[in-house]
């Protein structure tokens, strides 16, 4: 199991308080210092069956510049949204879980964190 985080964001916190918790095993990846790539966000949003449209923080400073809001949800700026993504990964959404059975979850609350640790 691997956790996305940004130390500064509270729900990352929380989420690796539960992990803790529940003594399940994980690495912490610091995204915004090991960005990922554009292979591993489209790993990432395969294991999570979401485009990713639905893991941009579209209020970040960065989504705004980019005028991400008015950017086409669909199959030909599918690339477009990952490249943004792995050139600011501030704008991904946090904490992402990937879970032992292959499956990962956007780990923001206790019920979706609770969900990864019982897919080992």
């Amino acid at each position: 199991m691997e956790i996305w985080i940004n130390p500064a964001c509270s729900k990352c916190r929380s989420a690796v308080q539960i992990l803790d918790a529940e003594g399940a095993e994980y690495t912490v990846r610091r995204y915004l210092e090991d960005v990922p790539s554009e292979a591993e966000i489209r790993a990432v949003l395969d294991r999570l069956g979401l485009e990713p449209w639905d893991i941009t923080r579209t209020q970040e400073a960065a989504a705004k510049e980019l005028g991400l809001k008015a950017w086409a949800r669909d199959a030909g700026t599918r690339d477009r949204w990952i490249a943004a993504l792995a050139a600011h990964p501030k704008l991904i959404q946090r904490p992402l879980i990937t879970a032992d059975d292959g499956t990962a979850v956007v780990g923001r609350s206790e019920e979706a964190v609770r969900d990864a640790i019982s897919r080992r």
